[in-house]
């Protein structure tokens, strides 16, 4: 007899946001949130009663519930982890939540060189993201990241002693552009964290110091798989609180463009691609066990 051993249910991209006015100077933040949760309702999917259904029109309410209570301003796995914890401490018969979001990277502008009180603009490098599981009688389980952190080095990259054979087209070269559209998440050890903003402002400055390396001459990078072992060591070294990262880094490619009738260029004009790309990944720990992200 067939069984039903899976359910959850929730709201996707709930768009949130949130103004906090700290005197004449205000501070903004836009997100995209998702909400799945686990709950005591397999009736609803046997039967034709719906007794006990959290909604999710009453999922997509809460997050502006508790974007309300956050008085103050706080990080994105602040907010996750609280409104996972709002709907435990509302809704007895949910076991389990799962909230994830995007942060828009909205930015305060300058107008003559001045911060600007209440102005932003979108210009951040790439999408933060946050995601915490919360159960009951345990402790949230967060992950940070971003999404689409596009990186670019016009030298000091090479990609040679590879494997080839009668279908290899690829030339091994020394010089070439090197540029990524990087998705990177981390999870964080069992002490508590003092403050998610700064691991990410350092998780940041790690990713970017590794790729490009010192600002006069750089560093050289033999493929994207060293270079990403590379930046995931210097993570889980220097940022204390972080256990575990995982980066993708699908390529961007600048091929070496030459035109008939014309003189060979000097490898400085490039046809720019991201199709087909190589697609390459790598998972970086403080110990020898892989953490999967935790999911419902």
């Amino acid at each position: 007899m067939p069984n039903l051993v899976h359910h959850v249910h929730g709201k996707k991209r709930v768009r949130v946001a949130r103004t906090w006015r700290e005197g004449d100077v205000h501070h903004f933040v836009e997100w995209m949130v998702q909400v799945s949760i686990e709950s005591d309702m397999e009736h609803a999917y046997k039967t034709a009663s719906n007794k006990g259904m959290t909604t999710t029109d009453t999922t997509k309410n809460q997050c502006y519930v508790v974007a309300k209570k956050m008085a103050h301003r706080c990080s994105p796995e602040e907010y996750v982890m609280a409104l996972g914890q709002q709907f435990l401490d509302c809704y007895p018969l949910i076991s389990a939540v799962e909230v994830s979001l995007e942060e828009k990277p909205w930015t305060r502008t300058s107008v003559k060189g001045q911060p600007h009180d209440h102005g932003y603009s979108m210009q951040g490098p790439c999408t933060r993201t946050a995601q915490a599981v919360v159960r009951r009688g345990a402790a949230a389980q967060v992950t940070s990241g971003m999404l689409e952190f596009k990186v670019l080095k016009t030298t000091q990259s090479g990609y040679e002693g590879f494997f080839t054979d009668k279908h290899t087209s690829l030339k091994e070269t020394k010089e070439r552009i090197l540029a990524t559209s990087l998705n990177v998440q981390w999870t964080y050890g069992v002490g508590p964290v003092a403050c998610y903003n700064k691991c990410y402002e350092q998780v940041t400055e790690t990713l970017k110091e590794l790729f490009f390396g010192p600002p006069k001459g750089g560093v050289y990078s033999p493929s994207v798989q060293y270079t990403l072992y590379q930046m995931g060591t210097a993570v889980v070294e220097r940022v204390a609180e972080v256990q575990q990262v995982t980066m993708n880094a699908p390529n961007i490619h600048f091929i070496p463009m030459n035109v008939p009738g014309m003189p060979p260029f000097n490898d400085d004009i490039y046809v720019a691609t991201s199709e087909p790309h190589g697609d390459i990944t790598a998972t970086v720990s403080k110990d020898r066990i892989f953490q999967a992200v935790s999911k419902l």
